[in-house]
């Protein structure tokens, strides 16, 4: 396994995207004018296949150590219904409970954002000034 910092806590993106740019090497160095033909280029193309080498036997290794892919596919579809049958039952009671809040009855207080509201120290109840 590799010892990466970033283990096992985030993605380690930067080792997945130096793929890209290490293949791209190998790939200009073989198709130079000098291709293979000198010691210094066979010399290059092979430190930069190593290069990449190295970079891809870690990001396999990397992956192979992801969680997950425990289940079946039955398996997953089974969890995938229950989730959805999960998911329209919150739905239903969501529109219950939208029906019962929308069927209240609405308190009317005139000027309620303007009456003086004052607490009966009492009951620890609000009432309005004139109203008992």
């Amino acid at each position: 396994m590799v010892n990466t910092p970033e283990w096992p806590h985030s993605l380690p993106t930067s080792l997945f995207e130096g793929l890209l740019p290490k293949i791209a090497v190998v790939l200009e160095l073989i198709r130079k004018a000098e291709g293979t033909a000198t010691p210094s280029a066979k010399q290059a193309l092979l430190q930069a296949t190593n290069d990449f080498k190295h970079t891809l036997a870690q990001a396999r290794d990397y992956a192979s150590t992801l969680g997950g892919g425990d289940l079946l596919v039955e398996e997953q579809d089974s969890i995938i219904a229950m989730l959805e049958m999960l998911k329209q039952h919150k739905k239903e009671q969501l529109t219950q409970f939208a029906e019962c809040v929308g069927s209240l009855p609405t308190l009317a207080v005139p000027n309620a954002i303007s009456s003086k509201m004052e607490i009966d120290s009492t009951a620890s109840t609000p009432f309005t000034s004139g109203q008992c």
